[in-house]
């Protein structure tokens, strides 16, 4: 048997989950919440929630901002800046 590593944490849905840092996000709840498709579906959790409290949940408010300012919030990475991108030059053709 596998000792869990953290503090066990419950949240407001019910979930039991553990975690080793003072994060209080229930990775149940963000796995049900990740959407089938779209950029948001392609980029992790920490990323979503940094575009998500800016204020962008579509293409069309990611045009309104420029990469530069997106990529100093905190979970964007190289990798969310690729997917990024991507959608973006998808979106003009």
């Amino acid at each position: 048997m596998t000792a869990k590593k953290g503090i066990e944490k419950i949240c407001i849905h019910g979930h039991h989950f553990f975690k080793s840092s003072s994060c209080p996000v229930c990775p149940i709840c963000e796995a049900a919440n990740k959407p089938d498709t779209g950029f948001m579906s392609e980029i992790a959790a920490p990323a979503r929630r940094a575009l998500l409290l800016k204020g962008i949940d579509s293409i069309e408010k990611l045009k309104e901002v420029r990469l530069e300012e997106i990529k100093l919030l905190h979970g964007i990475g190289p990798g969310v800046l690729e997917v990024l991108r991507k959608y973006l030059t998808k979106s003009e053709t």
